[in-house]
């Protein structure tokens, strides 16, 4: 692994490489960390611990970002940060905004752009109406409103001149590295062995899934794209399709049938136990009307256009055929 400290991150304009701060080491912290390496950035890659494996090019970092210290430590000497923490899910509603505190104020202090990863929490039950970045904020779960109270938050520190930051929103997350994911763990590996595979709620209703290297490279894309700042954009998102066709997506590639349980309310299965799905519960919605995500504004304004479906999940099976086998 070769590391990148805050020395050897200079300015864009003296011609040396701009340090870009990923906070959160899960699958989208860990695949826009990549992307920004493939792009020529210094990266350096932050969670509690600052472990895993080794990638090039970037240097991981251990620091609380929930407290002022923790989060002042990881941004320092950066340009650019990238806010993909999350905690568990029950944790949230009490965490995320502790971990917004520390975040905003140290990015204030130190005068770096802020990209954050956002959810479509905020825009609550819609009844199926496409979702694009003007739809309205009427979330009424306790995890949408949280979210709707820090995005605010995040817009009005712009908004005010005190920090520059931007959203990135995405879809259920799907591709390489996606375990807890309603398209990841829980489907996937069974696909591949002949197992149970599960959907949620009605698989016959066109949903959302944005591919991980799509979350990865709209991020990034932000974060070298400052004129979009000061607002939400959706990342870029295949066009939805429903659980059901995605299944048969599966099944033509791996040549087997799947053995599809589908669970059509909240209850626990498999690694999502009690604790997850009683939390899980209010936002049980996404599974039982559409979820439509319309990308188009960061297209045409980026010239960004997301990765087929098709694309994504093949490398998804690779990727999990790699993870069953050991390697």
């Amino acid at each position: 692994m070769s590391a990148v400290t805050p020395s050897t991150a200079a300015s864009a304009t003296s011609g040396r490489q701009v340090l870009h701060a990923v906070l959160g080491a899960g699958p989208a912290g860990t695949a826009l960390a990549r992307e920004l390496v493939r792009r020529g950035h210094a990266v350096r890659l932050v969670d509690r611990k600052g472990e895993g494996p080794g990638i090039d090019g970037v240097e991981r970092y251990p620091a609380d970002v929930a407290t002022a210290e923790g989060a002042r430590a990881a941004v320092a000497g950066a340009e650019v940060v990238y806010h993909c923490v999350n905690v568990g899910y029950h944790l949230q509603v009490e965490v995320m905004p502790r971990i917004q505190d520390a975040v905003l104020g140290a990015v204030e202090a130190s005068g770096a752009r802020l990209v954050v990863l956002d959810t479509l929490y905020p825009y609550g039950e819609t009844g199926g109406a496409v979702m694009t970045e003007d739809s309205p904020w009427k979330a009424t779960s306790r995890k949408g409103r949280m979210r709707a109270e820090l995005d605010e938050k995040y817009l009005a520190a712009h908004r005010e001149g005190r920090a520059r930051v931007v959203l990135g929103r995405s879809a259920d997350f799907v591709g390489p590295g996606v375990l807890n994911s309603s398209l990841g763990g829980a489907v996937f590996p069974a696909a591949l062995t002949g197992g149970e595979v599960v959907g949620l709620g009605d698989i016959d209703l066109p949903h959302s899934y944005t591919g991980i290297q799509d979350v990865a490279a709209g991020l990034a894309t932000l974060g070298e794209r400052p004129e979009g700042d000061g607002r939400v954009w959706h990342l870029p998102t295949a066009p939805a399709v429903s659980t059901r066709a995605i299944h048969a997506m599966i099944e033509r590639r791996t040549g087997r049938s799947l053995n599809v349980l589908v669970v059509e309310e909240p209850r626990p299965f498999g690694a999502f136990d009690e604790q997850f799905m009683a939390e899980y519960a209010e936002m049980f919605y996404q599974h039982t009307e559409p979820q439509i995500v319309d990308s188009s504004a960061f297209e045409r304004t980026f010239g960004v256009a997301p990765t087929p479906l098709e694309e994504t999940l093949d490398a998804t099976l690779a990727w999990y055929g790699e993870l069953l086998a050991g390697r």
